[in-house]
């Protein structure tokens, strides 16, 4: 296939031919395919979207730029990273690829070597990398254990502040849940994430006074107006109903605040009356759920006596959605101990949790969980998706269907921000190298 062709800098002009996708254009009236897609002609004038039209089957006119059924997608919405750790991987290797081994190097990296300016220099990194890759908006989980959280909080203001008008940064504080303990402390930490416009967070596991530290930060949350994002149950157990319990304390609270659940590995695992009561309490409750099926595929189930892994490690997608639980996928950890790959690629992500968690025959409306699922979970109004009147901020492919798309990693793709396309080369490896020496 020819070259993709070159976007004005002007910030107008038209797009003929694009193909566009049911699921992410909802006010497009047109006859969609069994993919959901359709060709459209797109127009763009002072940096926004001012027209998204059926494409006339005649030549469309000199002036425009003839897509010829290339697919156009809204810039992507990453709803659960960890850039405060990404890129650590060459000076801090998981030893085995285990869960338990990923713990103890981030744990001894954090301790010997999270300065203000070894930070912010991997944040930034991760942040080019995303923006080079089409995301718009991206929530990063920051650890939050002392002393950490009086280091890392800044940075996060300082990045999201340098990365205004590019990608909307938010950070969800990370802890154990046994942390919440320390009533004094944690109110303070409750009370910094406030003051960071942040979102509350922990790593919930089956400590038997679970149900009262999950109250605890639910009055919390609900006392300072904060949102709620928890990573649960990143485990093989069936004991693991961090979940469950979460959604019990919602309901149980009436939070009216907006909760992600991440990974919830272990549902995938219990008994249908277990998960079953379970996915309906979390739909009671109102929650979303994000799956991380790369870094899960990669930790989960790893075994060191010779034998292959023998569940995939994700949680249950599709039981979920249809329940109407509002569900994503994200990238997760990025080149650390909890996975040594990964480049905040979230066409990356959607293709490999296409394969993994087979979002596809039929392809429904999937690829909101990339776009406008995780852009409505994070509050944020009319992300990840095209409309007449939003900001012309989009990818365009190569790929003119989802084959096309999902089989190559399109690194020629160009990513248009304000009407302007913008430079999609990822930065070098190189330039982290002074921070991978003692």
């Amino acid at each position: 296939m020819t070259a993709l062709p070159p976007i004005p800098a002007s910030g107008s002009f038209v797009l003929a031919g694009a193909r566009v996708h049911s699921s992410l254009t909802p006010d497009l009236k047109a006859q969609f395919d069994g993919d959901g897609f359709v060709l459209a002609d797109i127009d763009v004038a002072d940096g926004r979207i001012s027209a998204i039209a059926p494409a006339t089957p005649a030549e469309p006119h000199a002036a425009a730029i003839d897509l010829k059924g290339r697919i156009v997608l809204p810039c992507f919405v990453d709803c659960h990273t960890h850039i405060d750790k990404g890129h650590i991987w060459p000076r801090s290797p998981n030893p085995d690829g285990s869960f338990k081994g990923a713990l103890g190097a981030n744990e001894a990296d954090r301790r010997a070597r999270w300065s203000a300016r070894d930070v912010a220099r991997r944040m930034d990194f991760s942040l080019r990398c995303a923006y080079a890759h089409g995301t718009k908006a991206l929530r990063t989980h920051l650890d939050s254990g002392a002393p950490q959280e009086e280091i890392s909080w800044p940075v996060f203001e300082e990045m999201r502040a340098r990365w205004k008008g590019r990608i909307e940064l938010q950070a969800s504080a990370l802890v154990g849940i046994e942390n919440v303990r320390d009533a004094a402390w944690f109110g303070r930490l409750a009370g910094r994430v406030a003051v960071a416009r942040g979102v509350l967070g922990s790593v919930t596991y089956m400590v038997p006074d679970l149900d009262d530290l999950l109250d605890r930060m639910f009055s919390v949350a609900i006392s300072l107006g904060l949102d709620l994002d928890f990573h649960a149950d990143e485990t093989d157990n069936v004991g693991a109903i961090s979940l469950k319990r979460i959604a019990e304390a919602a309901l149980r609270h009436r939070f009216e605040g907006k909760i992600i659940v991440g990974h919830c590995c272990s549902l995938a695992r219990q008994p249908d009356a277990e998960m079953l009561d379970t996915l309906d309490k979390v739909a009671r409750a109102g929650m979303a759920v994000v799956s991380l099926p790369m870094c899960n595929l990669y930790l989960q189930d790893r075994r060191h006596d010779g034998t292959t892994p023998r569940w995939r490690g994700v949680t249950l997608l599709h039981e979920m959605k249809a329940r109407g639980i509002p569900v994503s996928v994200a990238s997760d950890n990025t080149r650390d101990p909890f996975y040594a790959y990964g480049d905040l690629d979230m066409l990356e992500v959607y293709r490999m949790a296409t394969r993994i968690l087979h979002l596809d025959h039929p392809v429904g409306d999937w690829p909101k969980a990339v776009a406008a699922t995780p852009g409505r979970a994070m509050g944020l109004a009319g992300a990840g998706v095209l409309r007449a009147g939003g900001p012309a901020d989009f990818i365009v492919f190569k790929g003119r269907s989802w084959t096309e798309l999902l089989s190559r990693p399109e690194p020629d793709r160009i990513v248009v921000r304000d009407g302007r396309h913008i430079d999609v080369r990822p930065p070098d490896y190189a330039e982290l190298d002074d921070l991978m020496v003692e």
